[in-house]
């Protein structure tokens, strides 16, 4: 699944990297932050930074915890839509 994530990220396919993510979830495979850094830069690079702040802010509430790059994907995101 991770590799599905980072395959969407490199083409932008914000929307596709969340389907994967919550495919995971369904499944039962829990989603590291690896996977969770991929899909906000997939938001970032789709221009959809209120979805990379959601998930960023959304995953204090599972046990993944965000590191320097879900931080610097989420800033990111926010400068290019200069949102920050």
């Amino acid at each position: 699944h991770s590799s599905a994530i980072s395959a969407c990220e490199k083409c932008a396919e914000w929307q596709s990297a969340f389907v994967v993510l919550a495919d995971m979830d369904r499944a039962v495979l829990e989603p590291d932050v690896i996977s969770c850094n991929s899909v906000i830069s997939a938001c970032e690079k789709g221009a959809e930074w209120k979805r990379a702040v959601a998930l960023l802010t959304g995953t204090g509430q599972s046990v993944i915890n965000p590191d320097v790059v879900s931080y610097n994907s989420m800033i990111s995101s926010c400068g290019n839509a200069a949102r920050w």
